[in-house]
């Protein structure tokens, strides 16, 4: 039978990839869902406010997904609206559709932060050691990824359908205009440098500098959720998801540096972080699209440099593992080098970057 895909958060990194992926494939009807979800061949639009629950339930009420892809999120100023808008926009989603009967499994896409902490105890207190493993118990700390977690759990013995969490490192992949985008960050920076004639400054700690870090490619990530959502042995299960590579940002960065043709400064002391090089940059920007005809002017739609400083910025290693899932059978891998190389590439010909 065919598969009815609802992904909620069409629009951002992970369900821009996750959407391209299904809608190639002939057994899925794929239904996207967000604020503003675009105009997308293959993928049947829903245009709705998440937090609303009378809107949400109205835009659902005829739509009956067999599978529900929960891959959005909306930043807010303390980690307790995290945890209210966060979770709101889950149960609203899950009341209603749950009349319809027709779900049978739904995968919730989290991150790193289920063992680092939220914003405000980033990195900090007792943490997990690594590499992070599916099994090592929450902290003793609010956090919206929890309280997510939660809100699946309970539909989910309501409702009798399994579920899945995913649990991606920092992603890299395409999207404009999202919230936690390093690749187009790091394109958009290396991009000024260039123009500007000055070398790329590393902008995290001497300890991400040095030690080993990995990272989750989204076409990777896609993949990974279509397996856990359509593999009996994968129900109700949390799995890391990154690309199967480590590195240390002190090759990485030099490596990003060649592709970009700049200079890579070598790290003394601790970084500059990238809100402070880039505190002056959206006239800067605007100057660069004009001049090579550039598809966006508004760095802000490009750029997110509070989250790339913050996963630069960490104290501590983080490497994650991934062997549950290599175990169960999932063996695909993506050199993460070419993830950033690939996306500058597609950046370039969508006329994004010069």
């Amino acid at each position: 039978m065919k598969k009815a895909a609802l992904i909620v958060g069409v629009s951002g990194i992970v369900g821009r990839n996750l959407a391209d992926l299904l809608i190639a494939e002939a057994d899925w009807t794929v239904y996207g869902i967000a604020r503003h979800p675009g105009q997308r061949e293959g993928v049947i639009p829903i245009a709705v406010d998440l937090q609303d629950p009378i809107a949400v339930k109205a835009a659902l009420k005829d739509v009956k997904p067999t599978h529900i892809f929960l891959t959005t999120w909306l930043r807010q100023p303390t980690e307790a609206e995290n945890i209210r808008v966060n979770s709101g926009m889950v149960r609203n989603v899950l009341d209603a559709v749950s009349k319809a009967g027709s779900v049978q499994h739904v995968a919730l896409v989290t991150g790193l932060k289920h063992y680092l902490g939220p914003f405000e105890a980033y990195g900090k207190g007792n943490l997990p050691s690594t590499p992070f493993r599916e099994e090592q118990p929450r902290l003793d700390l609010e956090n919206f990824y929890y309280a997510q977690e939660d809100e699946v759990f309970a539909a989910a013995t309501r409702d009798g359908y399994s579920w899945s969490v995913h649990r991606p490192h920092t992603i890299i992949g395409y999207a404009v205009g999202n919230a936690m985008n390093m690749g187009t960050t790091l394109a958009v920076y290396a991009s000024i440098c260039k123009e500007q004639g000055k070398p790329l400054q590393f902008p995290g700690s001497s300890v991400q500098w040095k030690s080993l870090t990995d990272m989750t490619d989204a076409r990777l990530l896609a993949k990974h959720l279509e397996w856990a959502a359509t593999t009996p042995a994968c129900r109700n299960q949390a799995f890391n998801v990154v690309d199967g590579d480590v590195f240390r940002w002190s090759w990485m960065w030099k490596r990003i540096a060649a592709w970009f043709e700049v200079e890579a400064s070598e790290l003394k002391g601790e970084g500059i972080s990238l809100e402070k090089q880039l505190a002056e940059a959206v006239p800067v920007w605007k100057k660069i699209a004009e001049k090579y005809g550039l598809a966006e002017s508004d760095l802000d739609r490009l750029a997110s440099a509070w989250h790339t400083d913050a996963d630069l910025g960490r104290p501590i290693e983080v490497v994650t593992d991934m062997s549950k899932s290599r175990r169960m059978g999932f063996t695909v891998y993506q050199p993460t080098d070419e993830s950033f190389f690939e996306l500058f590439a597609r950046l370039r010909q969508d006329r994004l970057i010069p």
